[in-house]
């Protein structure tokens, strides 16, 4: 009833004879006549003027679980819980709504706590897009009683509206999908999402590049083909992880991986082993890489295509995987380092699955996948010439999985 009465004040005062029965009846239980009715209602009214008591009353509100608020006392909230906010805060929208018309197309709504204004915005799709984009926004100015429109689309692109989870509660539709997806997106850390977020074109190109698409609710690892000479990483290109073999580059054979997930799995090995390597000792020699079902036939001695996961998650001639441990292996050197000291560096810093030592002056071979096992195996040349496995005795194996 106070709100109520303090929008009537805020618009024009009703004459007491021409309220519903009803409500006459209210007025009298609750106020006792309708001058102290209106008195009290303006009363209210005029604490919407004061900064202190709107952002108290903002952080009430978030603290319910009502909305956001964000670093500068604004509060972000949905259209659908304004009728259970703070009377002052409905006191507040409601005035805007006085100034600007009815809200019902609106979906968040910003009250900035400090500066007397309203932010109304409508997006497109809120309720079943994850990224919804914003299409329309309304600021309202109270203390001058007037309102700016803003439309985006042809000349301006919309933008999205990253971590919608905070807006909405458990009560609204796919919330619990909405959340899983935020916190997904959250975790990748290829985004800096405070604030407004990326733009739209920056978000989408750098979730591209990472071998990330957007399923509905879902983040997939992506079905396309790259170029080859995209960046893979940050330091390197698909081409330098695909045609850096000595056999491919003799014989001159295309070798391109036919999965989209093997280029998938060469990104994570260049991000997770290869950038964080050359980050630290500078550029590396690649000398063994992407091995496919048709290079590995003129591949004749030391190789296990099984086991090696040089051949990523393609497959033979039969349909079936040739390593099913899955992920991807690079061979390199380091010019000028004892690769000793560079495979332990590795083995400590980075979320490996397999390292094969051979000797400080030659290559080393590391694999990213998804057991991460951490397996550091030294390769031991016996009397007979044979090399035979055995498991680095270093006081840091599966150092970076233990890690707290």
């Amino acid at each position: 009833m106070l709100t109520y009465f303090a929008l009537q004040t805020f618009l024009k005062r009703r004459a007491y004879k021409h309220l519903e029965t009803a409500l006459q009846k209210d007025i009298k239980a609750f106020f006792g006549d309708y001058k102290n009715a209106m008195a009290t209602a303006q009363a209210v009214l005029f604490q919407i003027g004061k900064a202190e008591l709107i952002a108290t009353a903002c952080l009430q509100a978030s603290e319910q679980g009502l909305g956001h608020l964000d670093e500068e006392q604004a509060l972000y909230l949905h259209s659908q819980v304004v009728e259970q906010l703070p009377t002052v805060l409905r006191i507040y929208i409601g005035c805007a709504t006085v100034l600007y018309g009815d809200i019902e197309q609106t979906d968040l709504i910003k009250i900035h706590s400090q500066s007397g204004k309203l932010s109304l915005m409508r997006y497109d799709d809120f309720q079943q897009l994850p990224l919804p984009r914003l299409l329309e926004r309304v600021k309202v100015n109270l203390r001058q009683q007037s309102f700016d429109l803003y439309q985006y689309g042809e000349e301006f692109e919309p933008t999205y509206l990253y971590v919608k989870s905070r807006y909405i509660n458990e009560e609204f539709p796919n919330y619990a999908e909405q959340l899983s997806f935020d916190e997904h997106l959250q975790a990748l850390n290829l985004f800096d999402l405070s604030g407004y977020g990326p733009r739209p074109d920056a978000f989408r190109d750098t979730l591209a590049k990472a071998r990330w698409a957007i399923d509905g609710f879902n983040l997939l690892r992506s079905q396309t083909i790259p170029d080859l000479d995209a960046p893979c990483g940050q330091n390197l290109t698909y081409r330098q992880l695909i045609e850096c073999g000595e056999t491919q580059q003799r014989l001159g054979l295309a070798n391109r991986p036919k999965q989209p997930d093997s280029y998938t799995a060469l990104y994570d090995l260049a991000t997770h082993i290869l950038d964080p390597l050359i980050d630290y000792f500078g550029m590396i020699s690649l000398t063994y890489g992407f091995c496919s079902h048709e290079l590995g036939k003129h591949i004749n001695k030391r190789i296990a295509p099984k086991l090696d996961q040089h051949a990523a998650h393609e497959l033979n001639t039969k349909k079936n995987l040739i390593c099913p441990r899955l992920g991807a292996a690079i061979d390199f050197i380091v010019d000028d380092e004892n690769m000793r000291e560079v495979a332990d560096w590795v083995a400590e810093n980075t979320p490996f699955d397999r390292l094969y030592f051979y000797a400080e002056d030659r290559p080393i071979h590391v694999s990213y996948g998804p057991d991460q096992k951490g397996e550091y195996i030294d390769l031991v040349m016996t009397e007979t010439g044979r090399q035979v496995p055995k498991k680095h005795k270093g006081a840091f194996i599966n150092s970076w999985i233990n890690k707290p």
